[in-house]
């Protein structure tokens, strides 16, 4: 039976409407997205395909257009649409942290930093910059390198900061392929920067590395 045929109170959109996303299954909310299914499947079904085949709504996300058109009802104008959805996701969150009210909550900017290195397939390190009241001023890519490695210059941290204007930044970078665990090099780079922009004042508030799902805190480790 189509989802159209269906009673009311259990169609996906219509209980969205009613009750709010928060009560629809992962399964469902795609279904939303994808408004039709195929031959032989609803969309609620198509949902639930999805999600085996990737194992994961993270794995779903992040995957290459070629993964995700490989899937029967499923194509290019799908996938430009899910990245339109995680792209606004993503600027909604920036305003958010930019509005001076989240920084005080890790979980917010881990939330951001899981959406920005989505997809990122090489290392790239970051850096947010915040004012005195730990409100963010800018958040920029500094560094972008390969697969394993980024070469990270203190001196042009500090002057993006000076220029700024920032009282404090935090550093984020990514493993794509592999812990979020810091390497020495990481550790070492980390103290080098705290010591660069501890000469024109600067604080260090965080240092993150991402690794898919996984965040680590340089601060909730008592590493700054």
């Amino acid at each position: 039976m189509a989802i159209p045929d269906w009673p009311e109170e259990r169609r996906p959109r219509e209980r969205l409407i009613r009750h709010g996303a928060a009560t629809l299954a992962d399964a469902e909310l795609l279904a939303v997205f994808l408004r039709v299914g195929v031959k032989g499947k609803d969309a609620v079904q198509l949902g639930h395909e999805l999600l085996c085949h990737f194992g994961s709504l993270q794995t779903l996300f992040g995957a290459r257009l070629e993964e995700f058109s490989a899937l029967h009802g499923l194509g290019a104008a799908k996938y430009a649409q899910l990245q339109a959805v995680m792209e606004l996701s993503r600027r909604a969150m920036l305003e958010e942290l930019c509005a001076g009210t989240t920084l005080s909550t890790p979980q917010s900017v881990k939330n951001y930093l899981r959406l920005l290195f989505r997809q990122a397939t090489s290392e790239a390190f970051h850096v947010l910059f915040l004012d005195v009241k730990n409100r963010l001023l800018e958040a920029r890519e500094m560094f972008r390198g390969t697969l394993t490695h980024t070469s990270v210059y203190p001196r042009e941290v500090v002057k993006a900061a000076l220029a700024s204007n920032a009282a404090s930044v935090m550093l984020a970078h990514n493993h794509p392929s592999g812990s979020p665990e810091p390497s020495e090099s990481d550790l070492l780079l980390t103290r080098a920067l705290i010591q660069a922009l501890a000469l024109v004042d600067i604080r260090i508030l965080d240092h993150f590395i991402v690794a898919g799902q996984q965040v680590y805190s340089f601060a909730e480790h008592g590493q700054l």
